[in-house]
């Protein structure tokens, strides 16, 4: 049975759609290759990213069940959701005011551990299933030619 866990961060300055564009980079990857590409990510938005999936690693070993290896995790579902906007004003010419929204967003990431691979028994269902063949491919046909004989008359048109 696979670990699951997950941590999120709530009201985090920044807009859900600069957030999902992190949050993308890691969707997927193990727990290590994740906060790597965190580190490198010239997002302001990275280092929360970041200790929300140390977060959601130490959540995970602290589940009952949990095998003790970190390497198995891998980022099987992030996102952000869009939290309440703060609405100010802005001074704007002839007397007028421009609203500014300064958004916020809700992160969430969840992290899997990977199921351990099963190793088959050696000769236990060697009987049982047929060794697969490689399949044959497909033989390339010769590509047809692109230009025409040329006629004879646009031959000796061309050598004057």
């Amino acid at each position: 049975m696979a670990i699951e866990a997950h941590a999120t961060a709530r009201y985090v300055r920044t807009s859900a759609q600069k957030a999902g564009l992190v949050l993308a980079l890691i969707r997927g990857k193990d727990v290590n290759q994740a906060l790597a590409t965190l580190r490198f990510t010239r997002k302001s938005v990275a280092a929360d990213v970041a200790k929300l999936v140390r977060s959601a690693v130490a959540n995970a070993q602290q589940r009952d069940g949990f095998g003790g290896d970190v390497d198995r995790l891998f980022v099987s579902a992030c996102y952000a959701n869009q939290g309440p906007s703060q609405k100010r004003v802005r001074p704007a010419p002839m007397g007028r005011a421009f609203r500014v929204l300064k958004r916020t967003a809700h992160l969430t990431v969840h992290v899997t551990e990977r199921p351990a691979r099963a190793v088959a028994a050696i000769g236990a269902g060697a009987e049982a299933a047929p060794a697969s063949r490689p399949r044959a491919r497909a033989k390339k046909t010769a590509a047809p030619a692109r230009r025409a004989a040329r006629p004879a008359a646009a031959k000796k048109a061309k050598a004057k």
